[in-house]
């Protein structure tokens, strides 16, 4: 994989980005190191103009909800996770996880992203069960669950393939994987943060691999700003255009910065706005084959996300009902329908919530129902965020 950058002007790299010409790594890494923000951005919003409907700008109500924050691996960039027989380890039981779904159904939500740390005394057998009871008790919610690292921890500790892994839980009542766990997908860098045991760069893309390979969907992730090389950055891009080249399963790639505090990273030098611009940027133009691009207004605030949308994204992404691994770094924004509809119309875009995988829009008539069902699940704090249900004459 050559990954040093090209010797192609910035320019040209840019005119054949914009005219649906492939560009190589390296010429990623020249746009990283030389091209102008401005010129980037004016390119990527281009190619975004090209995949999606330029006068829309989607997003999608769901909650991420943390099932436990007990792990056994150490991740140096993790401020969430605690090691095994810590006090302030937990686990949710069903009937937890399940007031969280009613209060999102309520807040006019269409899924939930369930992930959390790496438990070492789940089976497979607990991943079965709690999908089952989820789809038997909510069958209106989408189940985006369980990124690759608990997918390999789970089969090696069932001795089973990645694929029967996914399988298995596919009939247990999984709908899509999430993009977890990828942070950087160059494992020199994932040693030295203390991620390569959790899953090597391989063994990530082999889990999605599989999981489109049993027909699911899945999301691609990067976070970046740990203190890498722009080369580990293009190398992460390379994998996740191969994968999608081979399988076509990424509905979309979402990338955000690291948040440092309370992490074992705290003097790494914060990764500003224009930065995160820049990266999402070349993202867009390198990452022709995935349709979708989210912005991450959660790490560089609402302003930014807004910013986002003339950098490449065509979506904001959630309204974050709920997010417990970013907010324990010291991040923590979250924002109403109304608000979400708000920013977006502002950013001079048509505001129109999605499905999860991106398959349909959704009006908010559609979801008044099952909102007001379960509207005595909306706890104080999250009652501001409900939206007014529509008048029926």
């Amino acid at each position: 994989m050559e990954l040093s950058p090209s010797r192609r002007p910035v320019d040209q790299i840019l005119d054949d980005a914009v005219a649906g010409k492939r560009i190589s790594a390296g010429d990623a890494h020249t746009l990283l190191l030389d091209g102008d923000l401005i010129e980037l951005g004016l390119a990527a919003d281009a190619v975004r103009q090209r995949l999606n409907d330029g006068a829309v700008a989607t997003y999608n109500i769901d909650r991420n909800i943390n099932y436990t924050n007990v792990c056994v691996y150490k991740c140096r960039f993790c401020a969430f996770y605690r090691q095994p027989g810590d006090p302030e380890g937990y686990l949710l039981s069903r009937e937890e996880i399940g007031r969280k779904i009613e209060e999102t159904l309520a807040l006019r939500g269409t899924g939930i992203l369930l992930q959390g740390g790496v438990h070492p005394d789940l089976p497979l057998s607990y991943y079965q069960e709690l999908l089952g009871y989820l789809r038997e008790t909510y069958p209106m919610i989408h189940l985006h669950a369980f990124s690759p690292p608990e997918i390999k921890f789970v089969a090696r500790k069932e001795r089973m393939s990645f694929h029967a892994v996914i399988a298995a839980l596919k009939e247990a009542g999984l709908m899509s994987i999430p993009g977890g766990g990828a942070e950087i997908l160059s494992n020199d860098v994932r040693r030295e943060v203390l991620a390569y045991a959790k899953t090597s760069a391989e063994e990530w893309i082999d889990v999605m691999r599989q999981a489109h390979g049993n027909g699911l969907r899945s999301s691609a992730t990067m976070m970046y700003g740990m203190g890498e090389g722009l080369s580990a950055r293009v190398e992460h891009f390379q994998r996740v255009r191969d994968l999608q080249d081979e399988t076509g399963g990424f509905t979309a790639f979402i990338s955000w910065t690291f948040q440092h505090e309370h992490t074992d990273m705290p003097d790494v030098p914060e990764t500003f706005a224009v930065e995160y611009l820049r990266t999402l940027a070349v993202s867009r133009l390198f990452l022709d084959n995935i349709t979708h691009l989210q912005a991450s207004w959660v790490t560089q605030g609402k302003k930014i996300g807004q910013a986002a949308l003339k950098f490449g994204a065509d979506d904001m992404g959630s309204i974050m009902i709920e997010e417990n691994v970013v907010s324990s770094a010291g991040t923590a924004y979250k924002m109403s329908q109304d608000e979400m509809e708000h920013l977006i119309a502002a950013a001079g875009y048509q505001p129109r919530q999605r499905t999860n995988l991106y398959e349909r829009l959704v009006s908010k008539e559609e979801t008044a129902e099952l909102a007001e069902h379960y509207s005595r699940a909306l706890t104080p704090a999250n009652r501001g965020m409900a939206s007014p249900l529509p008048v029926v004459a």
